[in-house]
């Protein structure tokens, strides 16, 4: 049975869902939220497999909500927007529904979320790398062999994935960011938002322009990286004192 939660600052929005989700007894409600505040407490809590949330939620987003996650369950968003589905994209949401929803499209997206958590929990048994680990890279011209503890950052370019190495040219790869995420040791490998993979462990230094932008700077790497406000702050929870 999969553990779901409602996110959804209407509360006749709450009901219809839990209405379309009593036709799904694979399906356990395990909580509801109604602000972006809220629905974390009980994401953090509760751990629930998967979440319906809506877009528009005082204090943030649905997207700023999963997005502050470091382990977001798998999405399903529910909106009367339409205009967002393309940003839903970058949340890897696995559905978008729109308001009102009918029975036979919900159980569509219940379908999606089954086969999508199936997937995520094959996924998990296969064992991460530790820091002592060397990983295998290949480019069209040549395959690099490099010690785990030896990345420093990794970003996401399009389809690619950058590499950035201690006292070595970065390397591009062609594999998507996700890939690594599901691979690397988390400590000390954190995801700071759609586009990058930090090493924490990495020295570093932040450079700020205003309260939501600053730019990641990293020894021996030219390039600096630009961070949101949910980028700094996953950045800080995980460095606590250290910044």
């Amino acid at each position: 049975m999969l553990r779901v939660a409602v996110i959804d600052d209407e509360r006749l929005a709450r009901q219809a869902i839990r209405q379309l989700l009593a036709a799904h007894p694979s399906l356990q409600l395990v909580g509801e939220a109604d602000s972006k505040d809220s629905a974390l407490a009980l994401i953090r809590q509760e751990k629930p497999d998967g979440v319906f949330v809506d877009i528009r939620l005082p204090g943030g987003t649905g997207f700023e909500l999963i997005q502050s996650l470091d382990a977001p369950p798998k999405v399903v968003m529910v909106t009367a927007h339409a205009e967002h589905a393309l940003q839903a994209f970058d949340i890897e949401a696995i559905d978008y529904l729109l308001k009102p929803v009918r029975p036979s499209r919900f159980a569509q997206a219940v379908k999606r979320l089954q086969a999508a958590c199936a997937s995520g929990a094959a996924a998990q048994r296969e064992p991460r790398l530790s820091p002592e680990d060397h990983i295998c890279f290949r480019t069209p011209q040549r395959t690099v062999t490099v010690p785990v503890r030896d990345l420093i950052l990794l970003k996401a370019e399009s389809d690619f994935t950058r590499i950035f190495l201690k006292s070595s040219p970065p390397l591009l790869i062609c594999a998507l960011l996700g890939q690594y995420e599901k691979l690397l040791p988390s400590p000390p490998f954190t995801r700071l938002d759609r586009s990058l993979i930090l090493n924490t462990q990495a020295t570093l230094n932040l450079k700020r322009k205003s309260r939501d932008e600053a730019c990641l700077i990293l020894e021996g790497v030219q390039e600096e990286f630009p961070l949101g406000r949910t980028a700094q702050m996953r950045l800080f929870e995980r460095l606590g004192s250290a910044m």
